[in-house]
């Protein structure tokens, strides 16, 4: 008998007040009124359906994310929730988080959001520099943002901020001082990552005046020393955490376990009793979906692509990888991987003890080559 991982439930809200240029999560703009209580409904019935797949495994935490699930009002969170606890096995413990846009930040919807089960916020603030916020297509200033936190620590003490580095036209100077702000609010997370530009996005074809790389890494090392200085604790390649507040739902991601995602566009991965592993991605047509049209694809992972899926998550981590985890998680043979293992060796990615590896300094910073040894 196969040892299941455990199983989250990730949940997608697709409406935006405005797509952003560097954004390539799948998300669209609302011209009218969101069929909130139509679309809470189907993720209901979108998440009965996957449940027959999880073998009565308890959920062990709850991401809603977008888009912009703050759009949303407090009935139609506060419903969500119900069902969702109506129709899962969810500990009372169970880290519950939504994703949050400053510009929409009111006290009493977010309080009634706390009333309703969500236990962390994470705020997408980007940058606190009104002049950047526009470069990148935010709707919101820095007076906004501030008034934003100040809003969410009303509510609420474990929260994330998202900060971004390596912006149009940024310099050093401008990277610490977001990163002051930041921790004058004293976030229990902050998730602290590099402007990356990505194909399917507007930014794409654009000729953005970015940093050039050796200003990059100077913010990469400064910003590390001085979140370092102030208290966060490093566990993961963008992650930050004051001690034991860890985001459980991302750590169950790189851990390789298992999510349930629901929701236009949602992604899915869902270990069976034989230890197959399937991915599912749900229909973006979002009257497919209020129409009943869930799935659009399931396909199962081939022996040959679980080694890549597994490290492309766990070497992020800043902790060993134990054999015995990888075994468990892919259904793999350390055997089957004798030769990529010793390649990462050579090339000084990894260093390997006699149960577990670990990514060095050098394969941190060169994390895709690393992985590219493991693909097939």
């Amino acid at each position: 008998m196969i040892k299941l991982p455990p199983i989250s439930l990730y949940v997608h809200i697709p409406w935006c007040i405005k797509k952003c240029g560097y954004c390539d999560f799948y998300s669209y703009v609302s011209k009218k009124n969101i069929p909130e209580l139509e679309y809470v409904k189907n993720l209901l019935k979108d998440l009965e359906k996957d449940l027959k797949l999880i073998h009565k495994r308890k959920i062990s935490s709850v991401f809603i994310g977008g888009g912009t699930p703050s759009l949303l009002n407090s009935e139609s969170i506060k419903n969500l929730i119900k069902g969702i606890k109506k129709r899962t096995k969810l500990s009372k413990f169970s880290e519950i988080t939504i994703e949050s846009n400053p510009k929409l930040i009111e006290y009493k919807r977010f309080r009634n959001y706390k009333k309703s089960g969500i236990n962390r916020f994470s705020l997408g603030v980007q940058t606190f520099n009104s002049r950047l916020l526009k470069v990148i297509e935010r709707t919101y200033d820095r007076k906004e943002a501030i008034r934003a936190i100040k809003e969410i620590k009303k509510i609420n003490n474990n929260f994330n901020l998202d900060i971004m580095y390596g912006l149009p036209g940024q310099s050093l100077k401008n990277v610490l001082s977001d990163l002051k702000y930041a921790v004058k609010y004293n976030p229990t997370h902050i998730s602290w990552y590099q402007l990356t530009i990505e194909p399917n996005t507007s930014f794409y074809v654009k000729n953005l005046n970015l940093p050039h790389e050796n200003i990059i890494f100077k913010m990469f090392n400064q910003g590390e020393k001085f979140l370092k200085k102030s208290g966060y604790i490093k566990y993961e390649i963008s992650s930050y955490m004051k001690l034991n507040y860890t985001c459980q739902h991302n750590l169950n991601y790189w851990n390789f376990g298992d999510y349930i995602g629901i929701g236009c566009g949602a992604h899915g991965k869902i270990t069976k009793t034989n230890g197959e592993i399937i991915r599912t991605i749900k229909n973006k047509n979002i009257n497919d979906f209020i129409n009943g049209k869930y799935i659009d694809i399931k396909k199962l992972i081939l022996d040959q692509d679980k080694p890549f899926e597994y490290f492309m998550n766990a070497f992020r981590l800043y902790k060993p990888i134990y054999k015995k985890h990888f075994q468990e998680r892919t259904n793999i043979s350390i055997n089957d991987i004798k030769k990529n293992i010793k390649k990462a060796l050579q090339k000084k990615y990894i260093i390997e003890k006699s149960d577990s590896w670990e990514t060095t300094t050098k394969g941190k910073m060169f994390l895709n080559s690393l992985l590219k040894i493991f693909l097939n």
